[in-house]
């Protein structure tokens, strides 16, 4: 490797500890979706297949982020704006497919594709390119310009509905924000903004029963989600995990996962599967590799070379530790059921795919640090 090349600047702990997680994934789809297969008569390695094969493309697409250069995504900010505008835009027209009450799908063939996941490093890049645009703290121009690209994002994610997917955006944004080093009253304004369109949103009935029901079952578990299954899906859930113990039932032999008592294991209740087979061990060993990997692209944010870069760092990290913290929150009973996957082990293509690709974007600004 010629001496000056940024791939000798890669952080090898940031790329392990994604392939690490995603090993895990896929031997969690592999477990919970293995006996419903063979029931079928398919293949019982059939979903986890296609999850490895996601995992490759997610490799060959981290692998093209580090290539070029991040520094120029920054003069390319408003045409990625452009591409998110158009995609989430299209994906509600007849072009798009509804699934699980969202219309926020493309069914290409046998795959889907979900442009949201894109949109999330999308508006990461839109919004370290406004906000990084100068070395000083970002001003009310600036801010404004932000929040406006913002609020067009998430004004396409509320109309398909995908409560779970706005929020992340919102975290993303106050990610950012906070490393910008935009005054205090901004934030605290903003917050307060966040607070009272939430309580909008319930009044003016932009949120579908469904998604209102899900946030009833947090709040009262003892109340009726309207049939929905929303409270016993958190009590089967907290059963699965329970049972795991200290070092877990084994692979493979989890009775909460075998006879499909959790709904939607492969991707909401993912964790489920880590808990009751795996156990408490298994389930802090994720936690540690979900640790240091925020911990490393807090480290990346830190040594950037300049701010745009460090908001690209920034905004990754908010991602992925948002996502984390309620995917992992909503199975043991401290967060609403969002539908949010939990980040390099849910099943989903899109998720997977669109994580590598903001693993590359961290990897690119620790290689040009120095550069």
């Amino acid at each position: 490797m010629r001496e000056g090349s940024p791939w000798r600047h890669l952080d090898p702990t940031v790329v392990l500890a994604a392939l690490a997680l995603a090993t895990l994934g896929l031997l969690a789809i592999y477990s919970s979706t293995f006996a419903g297969l063979r029931a079928q008569g398919l293949p019982e390695a059939s979903v986890m297949r296609r999850q490895l094969l996601s995992l490759g493309l997610g490799l060959v697409v981290m692998v093209a982020a580090m290539v070029v250069d991040y520094r120029r995504l920054q003069a390319w900010a408003g045409v990625v704006l452009g591409a998110v505008v158009v995609a989430l835009g299209l994906v509600l027209t007849p072009l798009g497919s509804a699934t699980n009450g969202a219309q926020s799908w493309f069914e290409l063939g046998p795959w889907q594709v979900q442009p949201s996941e894109y949109a999330k490093v999308g508006a990461i890049v839109t919004l370290a390119a406004v906000l990084g645009a100068r070395r000083e703290a970002p001003g009310p121009r600036r801010l404004a310009a932000g929040l406006a690209a913002i609020a067009l994002v998430c004004a396409e994610i509320l109309l398909q509905p995908d409560f779970g997917t706005f929020l992340v955006f919102v975290a993303i944004l106050f990610g950012v924000l906070l490393v910008s080093g935009v005054q205090l009253r901004w934030l605290l304004v903003l917050a307060l903004v966040g607070v009272l369109g939430t309580v909008g949103m319930f009044k003016l009935n932009v949120l579908r029963e469904y998604q209102k029901e899900r946030l009833t079952a947090f709040i009262d578990p003892g109340a009726d989600d309207g049939g929905r299954g929303f409270t016993y899906n958190s009590r089967q859930a907290l059963i699965a995990i329970g049972s795991g113990g200290v070092g877990g039932k084994g692979y493979l032999r989890g009775t909460q996962t075998n006879l499909q008592y959790v709904p939607e294991q492969k991707t909401d209740f993912i964790f489920t599967v880590i808990g009751e087979e795996l156990g408490f061990a298994g389930a802090m060993a994720l936690l540690a590799l979900l640790g240091l990997l925020l911990w490393r692209g807090l480290r990346i944010a830190a040594v950037a070379r300049d701010p745009f870069g460090a908001l690209l760092a920034a905004g990754v990290v908010a991602m992925l530790a948002f996502q984390a913290f309620v995917n992992i929150g909503m199975t043991v009973g401290i967060m609403p059921i969002t539908g949010i996957p939990l980040p390099f082990v849910s099943y989903g293509g899109s998720s997977l795919v669109a994580t590598f690709l903001a693993v590359g974007l961290l990897e690119n600004v620790h290689m040009r640090r120095h550069l």
